[in-house]
């Protein structure tokens, strides 16, 4: 029941290439961002779709396996757990982040 309590399953389409960084150890951090859309009716029954984006980092072979295959608008479903830091910016801001750290991708679509 552990492995339940952080994990995110997502279905969604890329925002934009994924960016690839080789750290100095060799191993290899994707980053990329995807689209989640709920649709639904409004009071007055018009359609509303509400877009949700997602910042999803990969680690090692699913950075590679990113890379590789993975552009813009493709869907993917990614799985993996919340991870939420906290950076400093140039002017000395304190800017706190949410990140999916991606576990298992499935590439979608065509």
């Amino acid at each position: 029941m552990n492995s339940l309590k952080n994990k995110v399953q997502l279905i969604g389409n890329l925002g934009n290439d994924p960016e690839l960084i080789t750290m100095e150890n060799g191993s290899k951090l994707a980053k990329f961002s995807i689209a989640t859309n709920e649709t639904y009716k409004n009071s007055e029954g018009e359609k509303v779709t509400d877009t949700q984006w997602h910042n999803v980092v990969a680690w090692g072979k699913l950075a590679e396996i990113a890379e590789n295959y993975l552009t813009k608008g493709k869907e993917v479903m990614i799985e993996g757990k919340l991870m939420s830091r906290s950076y400093e910016t140039k002017e000395g801001e304190k800017r706190y982040i949410t990140e999916v750290k991606c576990n298992e991708m499935l590439m979608l679509g065509k």
